[in-house]
């Protein structure tokens, strides 16, 4: 069943990852020191919207992945950018011997990783979205990839990322694999969303056995300073 993937933050903030949901009416979003996206129903309605203000603020942004809304008037899209959604379904993972679990002491190091690299939000808290592994070397982190989204029967992929120095050996790849097989293990499918002119990254996704699902939408979108 894919039909959860068609809304996969609401899925995720209804479903596995309800203890994250901050929510007001018929807008949720996670907090925002774990991830900087919001949920809404399929059609949010006039009121879902006046909720997402109310949760925002006046001026606030909001991030929206994987659903494309056209917000009402007056709300400003600060961007708008085409993505993929590709699914594991074939895909059963890897263990990887030289993969390291990733903890709360890693932080720092892999905040550091992900603002030179520019995976996609990747924040203080965002490590309790679930398993994150990475690959060192000489004590350094290089390389690592987690989990993100989880709507029902499903598990995202994400913050696949590896520094300059020590891209081109396949440590990308290594490292999907093995979160996949974490995400298989649990009984889960492995799925991810990428940026769809990161022609590389599909390349890679499509090597490792994920396919396309449908393309897909992310967002910025700000309250307006005036609201009603």
């Amino acid at each position: 069943m894919t039909e959860v993937l068609d809304n996969p933050a609401w899925a995720a903030l209804t479903g596995p990852h309800a203890r994250f949901a901050e929510r007001h009416g018929g807008a949720l979003r996670y907090p925002l020191d774990v991830s900087p996206f919001l949920a809404l129903p399929d059609r949010p309605s006039p009121s879902d919207w006046d909720d997402v203000a109310a949760l925002a603020g006046r001026g606030g942004t909001v991030s929206v992945a994987g659903l494309a809304v056209v917000p009402p008037e007056g709300w400003e899209v600060v961007f708008s950018m085409a993505g993929v959604q590709m699914t594991g379904d074939e895909v059963t993972g890897a263990p990887d011997d030289e993969a390291v679990r990733l903890g709360p002491e890693d932080v720092p190091e892999m905040l550091d990783l992900a603002e030179r690299t520019q995976p996609g939000p990747f924040l203080p808290r965002t490590i309790e979205l679930g398993s994150y592994l990475g690959i060192r070397r000489d004590g350094a982190l290089v390389a690592m990839a987690g989990e993100r989204l989880r709507p029902p029967g499903w598990t995202e992929i994400s913050a696949v990322c590896t520094d300059e120095a020590f891209r081109g050996r396949g440590l990308a790849g290594r490292l999907v694999l093995a979160v996949a097989a974490g995400v298989r293990e649990r009984g889960d499918v492995p799925f991810l969303h990428t940026v769809a002119d990161n022609v590389g990254a599909i390349r890679l996704y499509r090597s490792l056995g994920f396919r396309l699902r449908r393309t897909t939408t992310f967002q910025m979108l700000r309250v307006p300073i005036l609201v009603g």
